[in-house]
């Protein structure tokens, strides 16, 4: 299926180890040249910073959306083909989720966990069925994803939830899934199956 806008998200950080930034800049330019659109958090720094620059460094759109109160932090990317600006982190979330045929997540901190746990528990709950892809760059994610596995061992998670997101090790493979997968049946929602 061909997916025309990616959401992705990733680390504000400027610390974040050149493997990181390498990669999500690499992403950018993929999406780019494949022609989709980039839709991310819109920041100037770390790898949401990277991911919009490889876009538009390889002539590609790179959308951002951003909360007015980090716009007033001066924390915006100033060079974005377009930017929305959002009363809330809330509304921002929520706009990012309703225009993103697929969703990437590049390695980060708490905010990118809660982005892709947010979006993860949407799915299971039958609110969005598009791909979500973990770029698990340099083994990234491998704890989060062991504990991801503990808790379908575990009885928290219903084994078929397993399938809500797929795992990448580098940017050709999560661009491979977005137009690979398809989207998530609304049969197998946790309101299906808990009926």
């Amino acid at each position: 299926m061909e997916r025309e806008t990616i959401v992705v998200y990733g680390a504000s950080s400027a610390e974040a180890e050149k493997v990181f930034v390498d990669a999500a800049f690499e992403l950018g330019g993929l999406i780019a040249k494949s022609g989709k659109r980039l839709v991310s958090g819109a920041g100037s720094t770390g790898l949401m910073a990277a991911v919009e620059n490889g876009a538009l460094d390889a002539g590609g759109v790179s959308i951002g959306i951003i909360p007015q109160f980090m716009v007033d932090n001066g924390w915006l990317h100033e060079g974005l083909t377009e930017v929305i600006i959002t009363p809330t982190m809330h509304e921002r979330k929520n706009r990012m989720a309703k225009m993103a045929d697929a969703v990437i997540a590049l390695p980060g901190g708490t905010g990118t966990f809660e982005e892709l746990f947010e979006i993860i528990t949407w799915k299971m709950l039958g609110l969005f069925v598009k791909p979500i892809i973990i770029l698990n760059t340099d083994h990234y994610y491998d704890p989060l994803l062991e504990m991801l596995e503990r808790t379908a061992q575990r009885h928290f998670m219903n084994p078929v939830f397993k399938s809500l997101w797929a795992v990448a090790q580098t940017p050709e493979q999560a661009l491979s899934l977005v137009d690979s997968l398809s989207d998530w049946n609304d049969l197998t929602s946790k309101v299906n199956i808990d009926k």
